[in-house]
């Protein structure tokens, strides 16, 4: 499969990382993808963000920067209407305990809160509902607030988490993602397939067969986005309630597959997606059409590089 070819050959399997060779904050900089954590946008539609080894590198009007803020390494980054979520690792020097365990950030990175679990838990799955600030992860082992490894989410920023059940999920999580309105829906991805539930977690229907690399809710709460690799790299939009789904075209990826998929909250028909050989593509018409952002981990700029990507 995908992932153990992926694995052996680079060692991405326990996650993606983002190390980024950059200038000063808010300067045009060169930027150099080495792997990716995450990927998504300010509530204004206006800034990309890519999580990294050394703090957040933001995509913004067609040039690549390092957005201010401290240069954590954070993993398991996710974005809701008014925050950013994330898990990791502190900066050195900085004097935090490490891991973070949960952790928030109100003013687009520049600062973060401690939401507990810090020295205990490195969540690299962490999804958050766009409107509701659910937050769902997987830990892999029990910690403080956590009895058992497992599906867990909080409603109320860690004060308290609840154990979902997971019953119907097959294979080992790859992905997640939660419902932008509603903090009962929630999907898995798996080496074995995209699973959906409605309760919270506790049980799980097999929306879609194969390995799954990536899952997203379209803000619209009606389409699941997921990504695979079956012989080939491919992205399905799928309607979660009525089960048809779409194939999306995507541009040449060459042993390479989607690891993430982000939609402007302002902007609903642009779209990006980050691979596992760090590339990167916008899209302005739903999927139709791709222009590169990063190829091979070099930044792109839009205004001087290719305007489009067609499969």
């Amino acid at each position: 499969m995908f992932l153990e070819r992926l694995s052996s050959a680079t060692g991405l399997l326990g996650g993606l990382v983002a190390l980024l060779v950059l200038g000063s904050a808010g300067a045009a900089a060169d930027v150099t993808l080495t792997h990716v954590h995450g990927l998504a946008w300010s509530a204004d539609g206006a800034r990309l963000f890519i999580p990294s080894h050394h703090g957040l590198a933001v995509y913004e009007n067609g040039k690549w920067s390092k957005a201010p803020g401290p240069a954590h390494d954070y993993m398991g980054f996710s974005a809701t209407r008014a925050r950013f979520y994330s898990s990791g690792h502190p900066a050195p020097g900085s004097g935090l305990v490490n891991p973070f365990g949960l952790i928030r950030s109100d003013d687009g990175g520049r600062t973060w809160k401690k939401l507990g679990l810090e020295g205990e838990s490195d969540f690299h799955l962490l999804a958050t509902g766009f409107a509701t600030d659910a937050v769902y992860v997987f830990n892999h082992a029990p910690n403080s607030r956590m009895q058992s490894a497992g599906l867990h989410y909080t409603l109320n920023d860690g004060l308290m988490w609840k154990k979902a059940t997971g019953r119907g999920i097959e294979g080992e999580p790859t992905s997640l993602a939660v419902h932008p309105e509603d903090p009962k829906v929630v999907a898995v991805g798996t080496r074995d397939g995209l699973f959906l539930s409605t309760d919270a977690g506790d049980t799980f229907r097999r929306l879609a067969a194969g390995q799954t690399l990536a899952a997203f809710f379209d803000l619209d709460g009606t389409h699941l986005w997921s990504a695979g690799h079956e012989g080939k790299p491919t992205l399905h939009r799928i309607d979660w309630k009525g089960g048809s789904a779409r194939e999306v075209a995507l541009p040449p990826l060459t042993e390479d597959a989607v690891a993430y998929v982000a939609q402007n909250p302002a902007r609903r028909d642009e779209y990006a997606i980050a691979t596992f050989k760090r590339s990167a593509f916008l899209s302005r018409d739903g999927g139709k059409t791709w222009a590169p952002i990063a190829r091979q981990g070099q930044g792109v700029d839009r205004r001087e590089g290719p305007q489009a990507s067609k499969p």
